[in-house]
């Protein structure tokens, strides 16, 4: 029965999401999924969190515990902030939404993006949408990589921490 089963809400944040100001923020999805959630009286909401995960890799143990879940049959609905969150591999991405969670009988929402799997009006941008969210990750890489070469190339030290028995130069971040 669909009331038994919980309401997954699912949170995720990526060291460059967090560049990206507050509004990817855990605190912030997490209190708008939980807004979501009793607004709409969705029951048992529980939250999974992946912080500092990017969202290319779904070997990530909040997703995976989620997902396990959602095999045993326990989870009704799976909220996120956007599509961003619950990954950025268009293939992977749309594998979970049209085939497993339907397959699962799950109930999809990002809040954002407007996707809601009960109600198709709004989805007809997902994959495309999806695509973006791809690129947009294959694109940061690619410019922290370039970036990271620059920096190496012209003498720069590349590490976040000073090596034992020397110091930082605080004229030079």
């Amino acid at each position: 029965m669909q009331s038994d089963r919980i309401t997954a809400l699912y949170s995720r944040l990526s060291h460059d999401d967090g560049l990206q100001g507050d509004s990817n923020s855990i605190l912030n999805q997490k209190a708008m999924l939980t807004d979501y959630a009793t607004r709409n009286r969705l029951p048992k909401p529980m939250h999974f969190i992946d912080d500092g995960r990017s969202g290319t890799s779904f070997e990530r143990p909040a997703f995976t515990e989620m997902m396990d879940l959602v095999n045993e049959g326990k989870v009704g609905t799976i909220v996120v902030k956007d599509m961003s969150r619950l990954g950025k591999d268009y293939l992977r991405v749309g594998m979970y939404t049209d085939i497993i969670f339907s397959e699962k009988n799950i109930h999809f929402i990002a809040i954002n993006d407007g996707v809601d799997s009960k109600n198709s009006t709004g989805n007809d941008f997902t994959p495309i949408r999806n695509l973006f969210n791809e690129f947009h990750a294959r694109d940061t890489a690619k410019k922290v990589r370039d970036a990271m070469t620059v920096r190496g190339n012209s003498g720069k030290y590349l590490c976040t921490s000073t090596p034992y028995g020397f110091l930082r130069d605080p004229c030079d971040k």
